[in-house]
């Protein structure tokens, strides 16, 4: 059965065109994908995230339960607020889930997990969980909207309670905090996102999710569907789980090295078989690509390399490049002389580093 977010009346209404999305009617467009990109870059927009599962952990344990679970040190968490990019993996160092946890106090800490994988994510937390008495709580009684762009955070501090704006408006990257917004509803607000652009992420009670959007949408915030999310994440340099990255992966073949930490001492889950990786070399990598030739890039394509092929992850056109991007899985040190066979026709790739695009302009050598 396709699901509901609490804002699908609202997107309806507003004549957005819907498209199952993991199990989920979500809204592709408003109109115009390419001008809902613009905006974000340019301006501000919001999205309905709330098909993003919020998962509450408890327990005097959690600290030691997350050290032994991700990929990334918890241990870099020492403030409440503080947030951590990592990978969730398997004991043959895939990828199940890339999540994002909050530190809120020594035994309460949040998860934000892919809509996609919920059911396999919240088993695997139990599982885990267990041998730790640590309790994980789904938390369906919370919607999410993403605010991202230049102008985000001013038009979202509009909205604060004025006893909290101070404290938001100072919240440094990859911080979240509690907060008042309009009418006193309760606030989770976070300085992360998903496009490459500066803004929020904001968790409310469903019953407030409506009244937040219908406010944002006053202070002249632009909605954005599933599209623009997909071409503005590209842009920026960021995965897709299920696309870029799955069981299958490694962060090594993923281009998340960074989000591993080999500290001394802590043996997590999937550490065995990423130190074995490692050191017998890892066969592929993840690289960005550009198309200078006329043409779209598309998941599957095969792509040509010196050592061998490999395939199109990500791809799609970019709006502020006005040129196809991606990313691709080849043999490691595959560089030059790149090709793309796009309905039999191979075209030369350009690998390049990514991101594509940083505050609104092509980064150098793109």
């Amino acid at each position: 059965m396709t699901q509901h977010t609490i804002l699908n009346a609202t997107h309806r209404a507003a004549g957005a065109k819907m498209v199952d999305f993991g199990g989920w009617d979500m809204p592709l467009n408003y109109g115009s994908q390419i001008e809902e990109h613009h905006a974000v870059r340019r301006d501000a927009g919001m999205f309905d995230v709330s098909h993003m599962t919020v998962v509450d952990l408890r327990g005097a344990r959690c600290r030691e339960f997350l050290r032994h679970l991700l990929a990334n040190d918890i241990g870099k968490l020492k403030k409440p607020g503080k947030a951590l990019y990592s990978c969730m993996l398997n004991e043959h160092g895939g990828v199940i889930d890339d999540l994002i946890t909050y530190f809120l106090d020594e035994d309460r800490f949040r998860m934000v997990v892919n809509a996609a994988t919920r059911d396999k994510d919240l088993a695997w937390l139990e599982k885990q969980a267990a041998a730790f008495d640590v309790k994980v709580s789904e938390r369906p009684d919370l919607a999410m909207i993403a605010v991202q762009g230049p102008k985000a955070r001013g038009k979202v501090l509009g909205l604060i309670d004025a006893g909290d704006r101070e404290r938001v408006e100072k919240l440094g990257k990859f911080v979240a905090a509690e907060a008042r917004g309009p009418g006193g509803m309760p606030l989770f607000i976070a300085r992360t996102g998903y496009t490459g652009e500066d803004g929020f992420e904001i968790i409310v009670p469903e019953q407030h999710a409506v009244a937040l959007w219908n406010a944002l949408a006053a202070t002249g915030v632009h909605a954005a569907g599933l599209g623009a999310r997909d071409t503005l994440r590209l842009e920026a340099g960021m995965n897709l789980y299920g696309q870029d990255m799955d069981e299958d992966v490694t962060p090594w073949e993923a281009g998340l090295a960074w989000t591993v930490s080999l500290d001394e001492g802590r043996d997590f889950i999937g550490r065995a078989a990423l130190e074995k990786q490692k050191a017998g070399g890892v066969p592929r990598e993840l690289i960005g690509v550009v198309l200078d030739d006329k043409g779209v890039l598309r998941h599957g394509q095969r792509v040509i390399t010196q050592l061998g092929d490999g395939e199109m992850l990500s791809g799609i056109f970019s709006p502020t490049l006005g040129k196809a991007i991606g990313f691709a899985r080849v043999p490691a040190g595959a560089r030059g002389g790149l090709r793309v066979d796009i309905r039999g026709r191979q075209l030369p790739l350009r690998a390049v580093k990514y991101p594509f695009v940083r505050d609104g302009k092509a980064c150098e050598g793109i």
